[in-house]
This record gives C-alpha cells, structure tokens and sequence, in this order.
C-alpha cells in the first residue's frame, strides 16, 4: 500500500480490524444495511468484490451513505476496474494476483491497495516494487499459516491479509503469525442472512469475527 486512508486513524488496511468482511452482493439494496451492521459490529473496513453487476452500485452506496465504514473494492483485475471503483468511492482495491499494468493503475490511483500474492516469487517481485503489504490468495490452498510462517523469517518485511478458505476456527491461527496483519473472510457475512435482511446476525457475527485478534494472541 502506498498511502494512508483518507479520514482514518490507520495508515493500512491492515490495521483497520483483524478480519475484513469479503462481501458479494447480488442486489445493491442490501449494501447499505449490511455495512451497517459490519461496521456496528466492529468490522469497518469492507471489501466489496467485483463479482456480481451490483458491485460498484453497491460501492458507491455505502461509501454515501456509511460514514463509518470505509469500503474498498475486490477481485479487481484490470486497470479500467481500478478506475471505476475509485470512480465510485472504493477506499482501498484488493486484487487476487497482479501484473505490471495492474500494479501501475492501483499504484496511481491514490488509495491504498492490497495485490494478491501466492508465491515467494511474487512476495519478492512486489518487494522489489516498493510494495510491502499483499493480499495472500488463496491462503489455504497456497500453504496457509506453514507457508506464511516460512516466509517470516527471510522476507520480514513483507505483511499479508492471507484470503481463501479462512473462518472463525482458522483466523486466529493466522492473526497470531508475526507477518499477518489481518484476514479476509465471509463467514460473518452469510448468504441466508443477507437474503433474509437479518442484519442483527450480521452484526452478532461481526462482533465475534472483530474479537479474534485476542484469540490469536493467545495462540503465540
């Protein structure tokens, strides 16, 4: 990341809550009280990814209407997304890999952002960018906290949001790695709650979700 967020005590993403909400929307109407309830619930920043047609709608209402959320934008894999998420009020961008025209874009769009890593390879590629914070994707799948623990040692630098197959029981076996600033996650963010509006067990879980910082202490 190459900048602090505007209007946040946090220079990083990384440092806004140990779990960043992975959301997808089918319907734009839901945006509004789902960030609600993350942000009520202790998980402010929200990663709104570019899977579905309401994303940028999505995007654009929270970031109008949330002050307390700060939303940022996912699965962003080219330079002209890069444009219209920050066109429509994306706070930071989160990639799931990355190439030189992507890195170029992010890096000019003025807001801080996360490109997705899954190699030792990439880690020291971006490093050698300038960029020291990186989405690890899919973190499960790419070796989990075995393979972050490794790369600890010779790549101290380098901080992740490890992303892919985390939940409530895993996520604080990776908030205890040195090298991990955060999680990404949708397990407090369910598809039958979302498709039955109930945002108090949105809210219930994000409050869970925003807790496991201590439990990871505890597993050091």
């Amino acid at each position: 990341m190459t900048s602090p967020l505007p209007s946040s005590p946090a220079a990083s993403v990384l440092d806004l809550a140990p779990v960043v909400p992975v959301v997808v929307l089918s319907d734009a109407a839901d945006a509004v009280p789902l960030a609600r309830a993350l942000a009520a619930g202790g998980l402010p920043a929200i990663e709104v990814t570019l899977r579905t047609p309401a994303a940028l709608e999505a995007i654009r209402a929270i970031a109008g209407e949330v002050p307390d959320a700060v939303v940022g934008a996912g699965t962003v894999i080219t330079p002209e997304q890069v444009d219209a998420c920050v066109a429509a009020g994306a706070r930071f961008l989160v990639s799931p890999g990355w190439t030189d025209a992507l890195l170029r874009a992010m890096r000019g769009s003025g807001v801080p952002f996360l490109p997705g890593v899954s190699t030792t390879s990439e880690v020291v590629a971006l490093l050698e960018r300038g960029v020291r914070e990186m989405k690890f994707f899919p973190a499960q799948a790419a070796g989990g906290t075995a393979y972050l623990k490794s790369l600890a040692g010779p790549l101290p630098q380098a901080r992740f949001c490890p992303t892919g197959g985390i939940g409530p029981e895993t996520a604080p076996e990776y908030l205890a790695l040195p090298n991990v600033g955060c999680v990404g996650g949708s397990w407090m963010v369910p598809a039958d709650a979302v498709a039955a509006g109930d945002w108090a067990r949105v809210e219930e879980l994000a409050r869970a979700a925003a807790g496991l910082r201590d439990a990871g202490a505890r597993c050091r």
